[in-house]
């Protein structure tokens, strides 16, 4: 830590960093036109950074320049228990190699505090309509998560600086909220911002506090775990003014999907947006928290809001401590970090929207961005006419309704809005259809608290929508199991089934495997459309029921007013609310590192298993293997917008997939398969969920002439058409290496490590595209893939590639250097093609060469210990 510019924070016994006289003594009045996320960076610069490169990196900041790289050290890790897991189990995995080495096992441990909750492991398999659903889930959980459970509570004893919040209290983004990010750390007799990385894409949800969070890979977080900083160029950070206010009747929900609409025609992908002006003024910090969110649908990095009044308000909300708000209001202000002083910030972009533009709203069918007006359903093709038979269910049939993520449920409005819906729905004697699977999974335990003070819960309740979980559940494709009369009505008729959830993310095959296409909305259109039952229903202008007197009920005679929702929010959401649950949940005191610095790894595990990164032989330890970027074969070609829920999914393993043949094998009922997310600590079971997604579309493999949907694959050289995984396996078997050739936006969607690991493992050396998503770039550099992205202008069908050919990988790895990739085609034909190395910093390169992070991190670690 520097100390030529720690300074008394006055009104305080604190210190702080000066980052203002340390960039003005460089620039003199420079640090004002600084955009907030520069300000912040500069401060994590002064604290932190090497003093003699010091100057240099401020001149970066200062002027503006994306030429370098610079390093940032986050406060904090914040992971769930999926990929958080996972990273641990790398460690576990770590300390064995170090200890076979002769290292002592025990110093391998997170530098960095890290914080995990587990809330992505429970699955609805119990919908809101049943009284006991919360308790029967959560049962089901412990039951098929036990071995993940054993591992992790492992951890809270063996590692230092690991917290565990265990399952049932929550979702990590609203956690971080609600309580967890402090805005600005006291330690050790200094203040600074809270900045933090997290194992998830919606890691920015905290952004609207003013805290820079962002979504990274395991393989990132565990970089940063283990006291690296995280390397970065300066990002292209954009000012989005906001204006007006919002319509009556306009939620959160609407207007954040509008701006992800025109966020994503804008190009801000990668970008760090600073919203700002007399319309984020105006907006809660709920429902500055639900734009924040979403930023990667909109493709941003952050999605920062400035520390204002609303701030102090909503941390007075939440319950925070009298002296911690005094705090952030203190250091805010003194340090240019407050709204008032950013009003000179200069952008290099500024983007408007005009919040009184926005009309009530939906997404879908099938990605986030694709906003779909409610009085534009008939026109876009998804209203219409159905025929309505006794005893079956229409087209369109809506099978799950799920007020579930923290985007939604951590904004008090749209909770209170819901319970609102449901009560007038109540009073007019309208009823969810019987088809659809209904529930509520809060993001905190909070959100029951004042529902319960609202007495709207048990309007909620009558619907189908009792709580289920404190959870991800079906945002995260964790819908559970339909009825199987329902789901064999699904197949036996084809039907064109759908889901309509309050969460993030739509895409195709992710929410359940029998709903063809998924719809965003706010909590109480998720209401509405349970009582319709079907999509097809034109929700602004079809009657949802008749009164007594025959008088059609129309959404508007259900929907509440502003003024309503506002005054229940402000007489029934209180700070005991957040104290009661908060409280007892962090009274637990930091790991010590005093348990076992070993795991005794559970051989008939299909969830924890020791990794093979560091075994020289063995199925499945290619990445051990070394590459050559010689004769690789496609694995797949594909398209663009390839998610990595198409490269590995998350949702429930069926019994006719490679890896649910590989759970039957292991003795496992079909009924406790689980999810493939929550397998990712096994990598013999994650392996066999790469590409297994059913909604798949891989160009190679091409049946009567047309590209054939599913998890297939073409072997080469024989020419034959094989489910994916019987590919990788034939693959392996012969140590061919692979390359995956793809179109634009490679990888995108949640974070997922996995999405890397096991293209890696598979033998894949390579993947070459028009663009990748940020965190994925970064997790196939963190396992040793090398990303290599077309010339703009060209693409797979521009050398009309067609996965015959073999290819090879020339020139010298340099940061973004030029490299070439020859093309080999089976008549002899070579074609060398200019492709651009995404290596993006020295950094970068450096992980790749070792072969990924782990592998250089080992390397690093026993290099040190030899040299002490």
């Amino acid at each position: 830590m520097n100390t030529a510019n720690r300074k008394p924070l006055p009104g305080t016994s604190l210190h702080y960093f000066d980052a203002r006289s340390a960039v003005d003594a460089i620039a003199p009045g420079s640090y004002d036109k600084l955009p907030y996320t520069s300000k912040v960076l500069a401060e994590n610069l002064v604290r932190r950074a090497e003093p003699e490169k010091l100057d240099s990196y401020l001149k970066q900041l200062i002027g503006r320049k994306r030429d370098l790289d610079f390093p940032w050290f986050p406060a904090r890790v914040v992971c769930h228990d999926i990929l958080g897991q996972t990273a641990l189990v790398d460690l576990a995995g770590l300390r064995d190699a170090i200890a076979m080495k002769g290292g002592d096992p025990a110093k391998v441990n997170p530098v960095v505090p890290v914080q995990l909750i587990v809330d992505h492991s429970l699955a609805v398999e119990y919908g809101g309509y049943d009284k006991d659903a919360f308790a029967k889930n959560r049962a089901v959980e412990d039951r098929r998560n036990e071995d993940r459970f054993h591992f992790i509570e492992w951890t809270k004893k063996a590692f230092d600086n690991v917290d565990v919040i265990p399952a049932g209290n929550g979702i990590m983004h609203q956690i971080n909220l609600e309580r967890m990010s402090p805005v600005i750390h006291n330690k050790d007799g200094v203040a600074f911002p809270d900045t933090l990385v997290g194992t998830d894409s919606h890691t920015p949800h905290v952004d609207a506090l003013g805290v820079i969070a962002i979504g990274v890979g395991g393989l990132e977080a565990e970089n940063v775990m283990l006291g690296r900083a995280s390397w970065m160029r300066l990002p292209d950070i954009v000012g989005v003014e906001l204006s007006g206010r919002p319509q009556p009747g306009i939620t959160a929900t609407d207007v954040v999907l509008a701006l992800t609409e025109f966020l994503r025609k804008e190009k801000v992908v990668g970008a760090y947006l600073e919203f700002y002006g007399a319309g984020a003024a105006a907006l809660t910090l709920g429902d500055r928290a639900t734009i924040s969110n979403m930023a990667p649908e909109y493709g941003a990095t952050a999605a920062m809001f400035f520390i204002d009044q609303q701030t102090l308000e909503y941390l007075r909300l939440t319950g925070r401590d009298d002296a911690q708000i005094k705090l952030v209001e203190t250091y805010a202000k003194h340090t240019g970090l407050w709204a008032d002083a950013l009003t000179n910030a200069e952008y290099e972009r500024v983007l408007t929207f005009d919040l009184s533009t926005v009309v009530r709203n939906m997404a879908g069918p099938s990605n986030p961005h694709k906003r779909l007006p409610t009085s534009a359903l008939a026109e876009r093709g998804i209203a219409g006419k159905w025929e309505e038979i006794p005893g079956q269910m229409p087209d369109g049939a809506v099978i799950i309704a799920a007020i579930t993520s923290c985007t939604n449920t951590s904004n008090p409005r749209n909770v209170i809005a819901a319970g609102l819906l449901a009560r007038n729905a109540n009073a007019r004697g309208l009823t969810r259809k019987p088809w659809v699977k209904s529930s509520l999974a809060p993001g905190s335990k909070a959100v029951q608290l004042y529902l319960e003070e609202a007495k709207l819960l048990p309007e909620l309740e009558q619907l189908g929508f009792g709580i289920v979980a404190f959870a991800c559940t079906t945002c995260n494709g964790m819908s559970g199991a339909l009825d199987p009369r329902i789901q064999q009505e699904v197949i036996d008729r084809d039907l064109y089934a759908t889901a309509v959830l309050s969460g993030n993310r739509n895409f195709d095959g992710r929410i359940h495997p029998y709903a063809k296409q998924a719809f965003l909305a706010s909590p109480p259109l998720v209401i509405a459309y349970a009582i319709a039952g079907t999509i097809r229903f034109d929700i602004e202008k079809d009657a949802l029921g008749h009164d007594k007197d025959g008088k059609p009920i129309l959404l508007k005679d259900l929907w509440p007013t502003d003024a309503e929702i506002d005054a229940i929010v402000a007489r029934s959401v209180k700070p005991e609310h957040f104290r009661k649950v908060y409280e007892p949940m962090f009274t637990f005191k930091a790991s010590t590192g005093k348990g076992s610095p070993l795991y005794d790894w559970r051989p008939q595990s299909t969830y924890i298993r020791r990794p093979p990164y560091w075994d020289k032989e063995g199925q499945g330890a290619l990445a051990a293997r070394e590459r050559t970027l010689k004769a690789m074969r496609p694995l797949a070609v594909l398209g663009d917008n390839i998610t990595t829920d198409h490269l590995s999914p998350s949702n429930a393993i069926l019994g006719d997939s490679a890896a649910g043949e590989y759970l039957k094998k292991m003795g496992l009922p079909e009924e406790d398969y689980n999810s493939y997310a929550t397998h990712r600590g096994d990598h013999l079971t994650a392996q066999r969920a790469t590409f297994a997604n059913p909604t798949l579309l891989n160009e190679m493999a091409v049946v009567d002439g047309k590209v054939k949907k599913g998890s297939l694959a073409r072997l080469e050289p024989e020419g034959q058409i094989v489910r994916m995984w019987e590919a990788i396996e034939t693959y392996m078997d012969r140590g061919q290496p692979l390359i995956v050739i793809a179109g634009a936006d490679y990888g995108q969607g949640s974070s997922r490590d996995w999405a890397a690991k096991g293209v890696r493992l598979a033998g894949v050396e390579a993947i070459v595209a028009e663009g990748f998503e940020r965190i994925h770039r970064t997790n196939l550099i963190g396992m040793g893939v090398l990303p290599l992205e077309f010339k703009p202008g060209q693409n797979r069908t521009t050398f009309g590639i067609d996965g015959t050919e073999t290819y090879d990988v020339v020139g010298k790895l340099m940061p973004r250097a030029d490299l070439t990739l020859v093309i080999h085609r089976r008549n002899g034909e070579k074609v060398e093609v200019p492709v651009t190395c995404r290596l993006d910093t020295a950094e970068e390169v450096s992980i790749y060469e070792a072969g990924g992070v782990l592998q250089r991190f080992a390397q690093d670690f026993l290099s040190s210990t030899r040299a002490a």
